[in-house]
């Protein structure tokens, strides 16, 4: 259907109608859901709908209310929730800090990747950002880190939730995209990985060239000493390299196993074979620290049990939730509820589970779940009478000629999401933008790359926005991290309970100018993602898809085609029989059936 004029101006005027309830101070889903309905009244009555358009309406907020996808987002809250409340992240920072303390910019690599084990727990950027600031920064100030690297380190630490999986930003983009969430998990899982890479890389750099700004910690400052004094690292490494050879020898063997007992027709995934060999080795390293404990055999350090304990049961957890993921055993939605019950085990585990602990999480899930459904309910209804102004078509004209093609249309889109992020969330960006770019990328971008499939340009484009949608978070002045880091940053000048020297006060603007340079790396690897998609399509499975005339010859059913040959009888016998009906082409059930069935295999994850 053509777009008419008085269609093509009804748009526009629905963005002016929703940006100034927004501005008024209305509650974003109340705006959306406003904002579509009230157009579409307008619509019915100048004639731009039929009045019976809106009896679809329902269906579709059912639709919502039955997506089993969405599951997935309350089951991984509540297992971040849990973990971090019950002491986690706590452990994790000290575990860790003491780890890398001694050598410059320790306790910043430290911050880094526990914020990635944070990322990949809680998905949460507000837990990991304040938890962190409320440990690590104190800790950093006392010892002379550079107010600016500590806190760029905090808050660009505390965004990684937004692109490793478990992320609740993939799993909205894979529904909004109707891609599957396991595809979305294993192509972010590489980029999210290179990301944490690309943070230690440049604290490495500082330490090198600028190493007055990242001091090591004192030895008076190291908990875990043996008796001797020693630190306990060499201990420490040798159980790493014990772990990190069993997890090689499994990488070596995974895929023949797994064929084997799988029975598969394909090798195994790259992403598969790492989180596997990544869950046996901390298998092994936590089986042998409870051995040396229990037997009392002194073979590891107090720091290498230390570390053991308090690192691997949630690395477990999560190796065992994406692994099961990856493996296709579990769908995103069960792997969330068994990560949720393995939260509760750890907690219990280590006698942290209360009862206002867990009525506290079960609100704060609920409150975020609830947000994010009736955010999605608003979008909805404002995205049904935006389609009905054939405002798809109306999108999809303001890239046709943009310069540059589709590599054009992706700059383009990538600055639209930038700067929506510093003023609006994530999750209004997910469901009221990506909705009206969804279909022009998925007809713009397959053509892009060669060889690349239409389900694999889709992945790769919500990776690329999910990268992006974490840059967001730390882009002054409306940084979503940068105001989590401000409300627990010392607002006036204290004295620090060890050293008992007067610390300054953090100020905002240290903050922002913290962020600078994160914002440069994340930008650095969104520009990665974009010019080398195989960081992403390289760990997507390609599924190999019968179309329904193909699944129709291996069945060796009749052609609709040759029912409709009047010398044809029931069964396809030339016995004089019956003519099949004039209509039999048309109305193949069989084929309309398994095309139906394409569709909806296409949204499942």
């Amino acid at each position: 259907m053509q777009t008419t004029f008085l269609a093509q101006q009804f748009v526009p005027l629905m963005f002016i109608g929703l940006f100034v309830l927004l501005l008024t101070g209305f509650p974003v889903a109340f705006g959306l859901a406003a904002t579509g309905l009230a157009f579409g009244f307008i619509g019915i009555e100048a004639g731009i709908f039929p009045a019976a358009m809106f009896q679809a309406l329902p269906l579709r907020i059912f639709g919502i209310m039955q997506n089993d996808t969405l599951l997935a987002i309350p089951f991984f809250t509540f297992m971040g929730i849990i973990l971090e409340r019950s002491g986690m992240a706590e452990d994790l920072l000290e575990t860790v800090g003491q780890v890398f303390g001694p050598v410059r910019g320790g306790v910043a690599i430290a911050v880094i990747l526990v914020g990635a084990l944070l990322a990949a727990t809680t998905g949460v950027v507000a837990a990991a950002v304040i938890s962190m600031g409320l440990i690590s920064l104190p800790i950093m100030l006392r010892y002379g880190y550079s107010r600016t690297i500590a806190t760029g380190t905090i808050t660009a630490s505390g965004t990684l939730a937004q692109a490793i999986p478990p992320s609740l930003v993939l799993i909205v983009l894979a529904d909004q995209l109707g891609r599957s969430v396991g595809d979305m998990y294993s192509g972010a899982l590489i980029p999210g990985l290179l990301l944490v890479g690309l943070y230690i890389s440049f604290i490495v750099a500082v330490a090198i060239f600028k190493p007055d700004m990242v001091p090591a910690l004192p030895p008076e400052a190291l908990l875990y000493k043996e008796d001797n004094g020693k630190s306990g690292h060499r201990s420490l490494l040798v159980l790493v390299l014990i772990c990190t050879a069993v997890g090689f020898g499994w990488a070596q063997v995974h895929d023949g196993l797994m064929t084997k007992w799988l029975e598969r027709a394909v090798p195994s995934a790259g992403d598969e074979i790492v989180i596997m060999s990544l869950t046996l080795a901390s298998l092994t390293g936590l089986a042998l620290a409870i051995l040396n404990h229990i037997t009392k055999m002194h073979l590891l350090s107090r720091l290498a049990e230390q570390v053991t304990f308090v690192l691997m049961p949630p690395l477990i957890l999560i190796f065992l939730v994406l692994g099961t993921i990856f493996l296709g055993v579990a769908t995103p939605t069960e792997g969330g509820a068994m990560g949720a019950l393995g939260a509760i085990i750890l907690a219990l585990g280590k006698r942290r589970l209360t009862l206002p602990l867990t009525k506290q999480a079960l609100e704060n899930t609920a409150k975020l779940a609830t947000f994010v459904l009736f955010i999605l309910i608003g979008s909805t209804v404002f995205s049904f009478t935006f389609n009905a102004a054939d405002g798809h078509i109306w999108v999809e004209h303001l890239f046709d000629k943009m310069p540059g093609g589709a590599w054009g249309f992706l700059i383009v889109v990538n600055i639209l999401v930038f700067i929506l992020g510093c003023f609006i969330d994530f999750f209004e960006i997910a469901f009221i933008v990506i909705p009206l770019l969804a279909p022009v990328a998925e007809k713009i971008l397959p053509g892009l790359v060669p060889g690349m499939t239409p389900d694999q340009a889709m992945i790769w484009f919500g990776v690329i926005i999910a990268m992006n949608l974490q840059t967001s978070f730390l882009t002054p002045p409306f940084g979503f991290a940068l105001f989590y880091l401000r409300s627990v940053a010392a607002k006036f000048d204290y004295k620090d309970r060890v050293t008992g020297k007067m610390i300054p006060s953090v100020k905002t603007i240290e903050i922002y100018k913290g962020s600078i340079a994160f914002i440069i790396l994340q930008l650095i690897m969104v520009v990665c993602v974009i010019a080398f998609p195989v960081l992403v399509t390289g760990g997507i499975e390609v599924k190999e898809t019968l179309s329904a005339d193909q699944i129709m010859q291996q069945l060796e059913m009749p052609k609709a085609e040759e029912a409709t040959d009047p010398t044809l009888g029931m069964g396809g016998a030339k016995d004089g029989g019956m003519p099949a009906p004039a209509g039999a082409a048309e109305e193949d059930p069989m084929k309309a059936m398994l095309e139906a069935a394409e569709k909806d295999a296409k949204k499942k994850p």
